[in-house]
């Protein structure tokens, strides 16, 4: 190891003498030598992270998934009706006919049953059915790649927290209530947030409940409450943007 460092370090010292005699010259080539040195001071995990949807190397299965799940927040989200239209005759036309139910689930593959449930009917507010998905699964398997990359393919912009650092309930909530409800604001474009919640594993128990509290905000309160402010207040409170949770022990 000791021959290994020495070795790198002559060949530093090569390669900085060689830089600097180069620069003595007059040359209009400074910026990518800049663009060089931040490369070679970049993780190789981050060099080679996938941009793009096609870049994803992770289940295939779970990729289209994950992303169907994210387009259905499209009604409440950007406004899209007809993504949601087209969705439901597909829906309807899947089951066999003179067949009992229990028969029809009894023969239908994995795929067939995730998709059913994909396509199911938006709620009142036109949110999906489920509000959260959760990724698991060993560590370095590309989870939170997946999230971020997943995100952004659909639209959204990726914000990210990390449930084991928010330890106390109140800061865990204030921060995920600023994630869905307020806008990014950062650059041109604005773009929903999509909410990742990393080592949502390692969250006290008082955290999830939090959470809990918030994915489960009845919608029927507003139609027991009497008065159009607390009506207000009741919608404002809904979750109205995606959240992805990702954990290693299911």
């Amino acid at each position: 190891r000791r021959r290994v460092l020495e070795a790198s370090q002559q060949l530093t010292e090569i390669i900085n003498s060689e830089t600097s005699a180069e620069s003595l010259e007059p040359s209009g080539e400074a910026e990518p030598a800049d663009e060089e040195e931040s490369a070679l001071h970049c993780l190789w995990v981050d060099k080679f992270t996938p941009r793009r949807y096609m870049e994803l190397l992770s289940d295939d299965y779970t990729n289209r998934c994950l992303l169907k799940w994210l387009k259905l927040w499209d009604t409440v989200v950007f406004g899209k009706e007809k993504a949601v239209k087209k969705a439901k005759p597909s829906a309807e036309a899947h089951p066999p006919s003179n067949q009992p139910k229990e028969q029809q689930n009894k023969w239908k593959t994995k795929v067939q049953l995730t998709e059913e449930i994909l396509e199911a009917e938006l709620d009142q507010h036109k949110r999906p059915k489920y509000k959260v998905a959760l990724l698991c699964g060993p560590p370095g398997l590309g989870k939170t790649t997946l999230a971020h990359v997943i995100a952004k393919h659909a639209g959204y912009n990726a914000v990210e927290m990390n449930a084991s650092d928010d330890r106390s309930p109140e800061v865990f909530k204030t921060r995920i209530e600023a994630a869905t409800q307020m806008k990014s604001v950062l650059g041109a474009n604005e773009k929903p947030n999509c909410l990742i919640i990393d080592e949502i594993d390692g969250a006290p128990a008082a955290s999830i409940n939090v959470l809990l509290n918030i994915i489960h905000r009845k919608d029927g309160e507003g139609e027991a409450a009497a008065g159009a402010g607390r009506r207000r207040r009741r919608e404002g409170g809904l979750l109205l943007r995606p959240i992805i949770c990702i954990c290693n022990d299911q």
